[in-house]
């Protein structure tokens, strides 16, 4: 994706979405779907959106700094009508959201026209563009994600399927990738599936076969388009789609599993099935799983709005403790907002966060959400729960302390901006002003996401762990790393 600066939020943020839709009838158009599907994807990008679609002289893109609502309106979708699109949208920090960085990127060379929506981010960008500028290809932004749309134009001659191949087997890093040619929808996954694709089907003509095939980071932007999910992109997987044909091999045969667990834990939508897990109810499960860990005596058990709510209603189960609404979320208020500096972060919370006094006064609470990064929004919640009358406030976090960077397309701060690096639980507890403070721990968030994890070997079980064990799927470059 792009380099990133540092993130002022309290939240970990997942880069991008993706979207991507072929029809086999030339004369419809693939635009609305894809504009409905980036909505849908909202909530993983608000900084740019943009669609680049196949028209007669070539690609056309439109995209912008802003929400997908404002970038696109009914003029513009207008315009844009083609029978294939890819759509894209963005988060960036807050130095980096400059308009040459919005996707989908799109190259124009002799041998045509290609687009390129990317999700994720590369470990050796910076190696490969300085390559490809030894041999005279300009770029126009920091994004990882021009890097390999270069690399491909570079290779095009060769044939899509060997452009494809040759580039990505070049490339290192998390990727999920929505592309567009002029003939062609093509979707790749990272050998290690660490950022999410799937695949799904658009309608059913009365002869029974579908009317074209979508590529999208969610299963649930799938079924806001019309369509019907059919299965996720695998690791190390190819698929190009044509008119003729669904094309899909594996390009290469070095593939672990190892997708991001912060996708269950916060980024995905709640009603998404990322690679068979639904969300939703792994969130739930971990609730549980923290009240059997970490019971606290207590009255009541809220959730931080809106991801650590089905936590609050698992621990609930689990525990016996009542589930109640304590903390209502003003949803008006933007990333836009937040400012770099501490005192008005902590200002920043308690407009985004508004306290039901007459549900938690006098009552021991339990506060459950799903991480911890810099204590910001922790802290004031305590805060402002105590003010508002709760006699104690004990804190449960559905995932295990965030003390490494991530290297993979999330923006993480600095390792020392971390709250939890390099202090003990107990000593967090006392910064937060909590009574007192769990987090769920690495085999019970494993349980959580999948039941049937080895968890005496948390690195063979299929997901990515590296922000809370430092142990990455592959290799990263630490240095680089810890100055993001």
């Amino acid at each position: 994706m792009n380099k990133r600066m540092i993130n002022n939020n309290d939240k970990l943020h997942d880069e991008c979405g993706v979207f991507g839709v072929f029809l086999n009838d030339p004369k419809k158009d693939a635009v609305p779907y894809v504009y409905y599907g980036l909505f849908s994807l909202q909530h993983r990008g608000q900084e740019s959106a943009g669609i680049a679609v196949v028209r007669e002289n070539g690609i056309d893109v439109h995209k912008g700094s802003d929400l997908v609502g404002n970038v696109f309106t009914p003029e513009i979708l207008a315009r844009l009508g083609g029978s294939s699109a890819v759509g894209h949208v963005r988060y960036s920090t807050a130095d980096t959201n400059s308009p040459e960085n919005a996707q989908p990127f799109v190259s124009r060379f002799k041998l045509g026209s290609i687009a390129i929506a990317h999700n994720g981010m590369l470990t050796n960008a910076d190696v490969v563009r300085e390559l490809l500028e030894d041999a005279g290809i300009g770029f126009s932004s920091f994004s990882d994600s021009e890097v390999i749309i270069n690399l491909i134009a570079k290779n095009y001659k060769k044939g899509l399927e060997k452009a494809l191949t040759d580039t990505i087997k070049f490339i290192k890093g998390s990727y999920a990738l929505a592309i567009l040619t002029g003939e062609a929808l093509v979707g790749a996954r990272d050998p290690n599936g660490i950022r999410p694709l799937c695949l799904g089907q658009i309608g059913k003509e009365k002869d029974g076969k579908h009317n074209g095939w979508i590529l999208s980071s969610e299963s649930c932007a799938i079924e806001a388009a019309g369509g019907t999910y059919v299965r996720d992109v695998e690791p190390g997987e190819i698929i190009i789609i044509t008119r003729d044909q669904l094309l899909s091999f594996n390009f290469t045969e070095k593939t672990r599993r190892a997708v991001c667990s912060f996708e269950y834990i916060y980024f995905a939508r709640p009603d998404s099935t990322i690679d068979g897990i639904d969300v939703y109810n792994s969130r739930i499960h971990a609730g549980e799983i923290l009240g059997k860990e970490s019971a606290a005596e207590a009255d009541l058990v809220i959730g931080v709005p809106d991801s650590g709510i089905p936590a609050a209603i698992g621990y609930s189960r689990a525990t016996g403790t009542p589930f109640g609404m304590g903390i209502v979320k003003n949803k008006y208020i933007g990333r836009t907002f937040i400012s770099p500096n501490q005192p008005e972060r902590e200002k920043a919370v308690s407009l985004k966060h508004f306290i039901i006094r007459s549900e938690v006064c006098g009552k021991r609470v339990v506060l459950t959400d799903d991480s911890i990064v810099r204590g910001t929004t922790s802290r004031r919640l305590v805060s402002l729960l105590k003010e508002a009358g709760a006699k104690e406030v004990h804190i449960r976090i559905c995932s295990p302390p965030v003390r490494f960077p991530c290297y993979f397309g999330i923006d993480t701060p600095h390792r020392k901006d971390l709250i939890s690096n390099g202090s003990s639980t107990g000593e967090l507890c006392k910064t937060l002003g909590a009574d007192s403070l769990s987090f769920i721990s690495v085999k019970g968030l494993l349980e959580s996401i999948d039941s049937g994890c080895a968890k005496d070997n948390p690195g063979d079980c299929g997901f990515c762990l590296g922000c809370f064990t430092g142990e990455y799927p592959i290799p990263v470059n630490y240095k680089h790393g810890e100055t993001l």
